[in-house]
């Protein structure tokens, strides 16, 4: 698990508005979580409610719904968690894979990779 810190961009849904944060690449994180206020300034809207498990063994239900989150020069719609307003915000392995992007942890940077595909059928 490698943990730092990256800007991001959060999105509405249509990608015309954005806010930019400071978020903890958290790599055992599934998904990104941002505080509920700024995902509210934005129009997000919950579409459903996920349990999640906590470091210290805990769990913790909260909501999730989908946005458009940038990072780097690549965006695209994700599942975010809405978050606590006095927590900081994370980057999650959903949305860094989802991007194609993976972690340098001896650089502690994000870096673009390619897909991976188990198998492929190619027509002819």
């Amino acid at each position: 698990m490698s943990v730092f810190r990256h800007t991001i961009e959060i999105g509405d849904l249509t990608g015309t508005r954005f806010q930019s944060m400071d978020a903890i690449v958290d790599t055992g994180a599934t998904f990104t979580v941002v505080p509920a206020s700024v995902l509210g300034d934005l129009g997000v809207v919950p579409n459903r409610r996920v349990r999640f498990r906590l470091a210290d063994g805990g769990h913790l239900d909260t909501d999730v719904g989908e946005t458009m989150v940038r990072v780097l020069d690549y965006q695209a719609i994700r599942l975010v968690a809405f978050g606590s307003d006095d927590a900081p915000a994370l980057l999650g392995s959903d949305t860094v894979e989802g991007l194609l992007l993976t972690v340098d942890p001896v650089r502690e940077r994000l870096v673009p990779t390619d897909g991976w595909m188990v198998s492929h059928t190619q027509s002819t």
